[in-house]
């Protein structure tokens, strides 16, 4: 059986799943049929997912976010994309692994992509820097979005880090500056811009990509200012208290729609993104696609306009 199921809400189920596997696998070694077994086990798995997945915690979503076997930025290429083409190095100093860009086409729409790519394994991980993308990452991405603005095609973000790589390294090149100008240009980009959160929205590394005309995110993905654990550390000292840091920081999805940070919300299948990462696709695809037709009856002044005036209205004074 896949090792997908990793977090604690999901071991009842894995079992679930394990013990169906091997029904199956039984039924066809020894040519038995046993698909009423399989059938009503397969009922039980449904019906806890439901039960499950249907009280997420704002920590359960936290942990779901970074689950393992979560889809990244090029599993969902590679799925929604009908060819594409990947660009690498920022012609300055050199190519960052931790940002994945390019061009392709999707529903036969010609666009441009960026977006943070984790590791599936260590060796992944370390080539990677764990999808905390360093300045020359964020100037590749402004280099392909001017590419796009140039030729006219929509650029799409796929937003997935747990924040910018702070290494010395990192802050000598200009990791401030560059995600500064990223969040400068892209507000000036006269061509349409998507992004969407789908996994972690981690601080400007998240920004640095995101100043977009529509923002979405997965149903279980998170965009926060800081890391649960590191605001838990700064206001207790104590970061095992990561769990109240995350619903006082309002980071999920249902969080940012209620507080108009983000434009729309979209499904996941039950039992998260890594349980059927195909029907995520098709849920990501019906969203870009609807918003690309929508931004490209827009004028280039009027998404400028746009653009800016929804990153102007963010956030609420309330007199006391």
């Amino acid at each position: 059986m896949a090792e997908w199921n990793v977090l604690d809400i999901e071991k009842p189920i894995g079992e679930l799943d394990k013990q169906i596997e091997e029904i199956k696998r039984y039924s066809i070694e020894h040519s038995e049929d046993h698909s009423k077994d399989v059938e009503i086990l397969e009922f039980q798995r449904d019906e806890l997912l439901k039960k499950v997945f249907g009280n997420l915690s704002t920590w359960d979503r936290v942990l779901l976010a970074r689950h393992p076997k979560r889809p990244y930025t090029l599993d969902y290429v590679r799925m929604l994309l009908d060819d594409y083409l990947e660009i690498h190095g920022d012609r300055l100093y050199a190519d960052d692994n931790a940002m994945v860009c390019g061009i392709g086409k999707i529903s036969g729409r010609k666009i441009a992509f960026v977006g943070q790519q984790k590791g599936r394994d260590l060796k992944d991980r370390q080539l990677r820097n764990f999808g905390s993308s360093k300045p020359e990452g964020y100037r590749k991405a402004m280099r392909v979005m001017k590419l796009a603005e140039k030729f006219n095609r929509p650029v799409i973000c796929f937003v997935d880090t747990p924040a910018a790589d702070c290494s010395v390294g990192s802050e000598s090149r200009g990791i401030s500056e560059a995600i500064a100008r990223n969040m400068m240009e892209m507000s000036m980009l006269k061509c349409p811009v998507i992004s969407i959160v789908i996994g972690e929205g981690g601080s400007g590394g998240a920004i640095g990509i995101a100043v977009a005309n529509k923002v979405l995110m997965l149903e279980n993905s998170i965009y926060s200012v800081i890391p649960p654990e590191g605001c838990a550390s700064i206001l207790w000292r104590d970061k095992t208290k990561a769990s109240d840091a995350a619903e006082a920081l309002k980071i999920t999805a249902f969080h940012a729609l209620e507080l108009e940070v983000i434009d729309e919300v979209v499904n996941e299948p039950l039992g998260a993104a890594h349980r059927n990462a195909e029907e995520t696709a098709k849920n990501i695809r019906n969203s870009l696609v609807k918003w690309i037709d929508v931004l490209s009856g827009m004028s280039r002044d009027e998404l400028v306009s746009q653009r800016q005036d929804r990153f102007r209205n963010l956030g609420k004074f309330i007199e006391l």
